[in-house]
């Protein structure tokens, strides 16, 4: 169905641009709030005859899910505006916002709910039960089922964690409106009324529907790591360049879907031309902007790759690291020799809560380097986490 509305409705856009996200972005949330206003409408009707907590409470559920498809819809459209001189990175991460903001009308709508469920405990009534609430529920489970997979496809398709929480949303309610259902059918043929605690369980449910939707989009506001996927295709791109040694030092900023900055450290040979450097540097920038639709900017780091002291040094120093913690890793390693000492300068990449301090790690590195290479030997190290996870 979307993507028959799709070709009937949406003009044929670039795939991953920012349009296509926008157009299938406003398409999926009117298509939610439609199916979602439906349903709402359906089981507010039965529940009113069967005199059903859970089932009304499942009909506000669908009601508390259209206002999400508005807001989520409201944020693919407002996301897809142009940057501007106050926003210069884009209006991206209003799509994260709009996630957020459902989150907290779902655990809103979670808590009244649960309230009515344990009203419904301590005043119990007999529910009443029909074909056309049997028929009504069986449809909205099948809907629900459909709005999950259609939310799934095209959040992967489109990369939206928003889109991806909603599909985890429609989920959990084919879950809770089987309760729903079970609950109904075992009062109407066993009497026992268990409709006020399928009621609570319907609003756990959707209180833990919530959590995940917020979880889905605070965390890239908070910043996260990106996708391992990406990072393995980013490097498989830089590394296939003559010149490059290496890289560290990756970050990745996101400001939003499709609005991904990436800066980099890249090794190159210390005995090569600058400007045949600077152009290959040049080349992959246009690659990463060309292939994976992200702006980024790399540093050259030069190594020197010919001096056999230098990389008898550098392997000793590997090792040494390798001994204290496979964990611990080394990067932009340089010699400056003196008269009287010399100075191994370097960085090392100690993983967040690791078991020492960052001082107590520089520390024992030193004192391993003096009690193994010789006391002459001074260490200048400068510690970087890995932001990449």
């Amino acid at each position: 169905m979307i993507q028959l509305l799709a070709k009937i409705f949406l003009k044929k856009q670039e795939s991953g641009s920012a349009k296509e996200r926008e157009a299938y972005g406003v398409l999926c949330g009117l298509v939610g709030i439609g199916f979602n206003i439906l349903l709402f409408a359906g089981k507010f009707i039965a529940g009113t005859i069967s005199q059903s907590i859970a089932i009304t409470a499942d009909a506000f559920n669908n009601l508390s899910d259209a206002a999400s498809s508005l807001v989520t819809m409201l944020g693919f459209k407002l996301g897809g505006m142009k940057a501007d001189s106050r926003h210069p990175f884009g209006h991206g991460r209003i799509e994260y916002v709009s996630g957020l903001i459902v989150a907290a009308i779902i655990l809103m709508m979670a808590f009244e709910l649960f309230q009515s469920s344990v009203q419904k405990i301590i005043h119990p009534e007999a529910v009443d039960f029909s074909g056309l609430t049997f028929v009504i529920l069986i449809v909205s489970i099948l809907i629900k089922l459909y709005m999950a997979y259609y939310n799934r496809t095209i959040g992967n398709r489109i990369r939206s964690a928003a889109m991806k929480a909603t599909s985890l949303d429609s989920l959990s309610d084919t879950v809770t409106t089987s309760v729903v259902l079970v609950s109904t059918l075992v009062c109407y043929f066993t009497g026992l009324r268990i409709d006020g605690w399928c009621g609570v369980a319907v609003s756990v449910f959707i209180f833990y529907a919530g959590i995940n939707a917020a979880r889905e989009t605070l965390n890239p506001l908070l910043g996260q790591p990106p996708e391992p996927e990406f990072i393995e295709e980013l490097e498989s791109l830089v590394m296939a360049h003559e010149n490059i040694m290496g890289l560290h030092d990756l970050v990745v900023h996101d400001y939003g879907p499709g609005r991904t900055m990436v800066s980099l450290h890249a090794e190159v040979p210390a005995e090569k031309g600058i400007l045949e450097l600077h152009d290959t540097i040049d080349n992959i920038e246009e690659e990463i902007r060309e292939k994976m639709k992200c702006e980024a900017v790399i540093h050259m780091d030069p190594i020197v790759t010919e001096n056999p002291r230098i990389l008898e040094l550098k392997n000793d120093v590997r090792k040494i690291l390798k001994n204290m913690d496979v964990q611990l890793s080394m990067h932009d390693f340089r010699v400056v020799e003196g008269t009287t000492h010399t100075n191994l300068i370097f960085d090392i990449v100690v993983p967040f809560k690791y078991k020492m301090s960052d001082r107590e790690v520089c520390q024992q590195i030193s004192s391993s380097i003096k009690k193994k290479l010789g006391e002459q030997y001074n260490t200048v190290i400068k510690v970087d986490k890995p932001y990449t996870g």
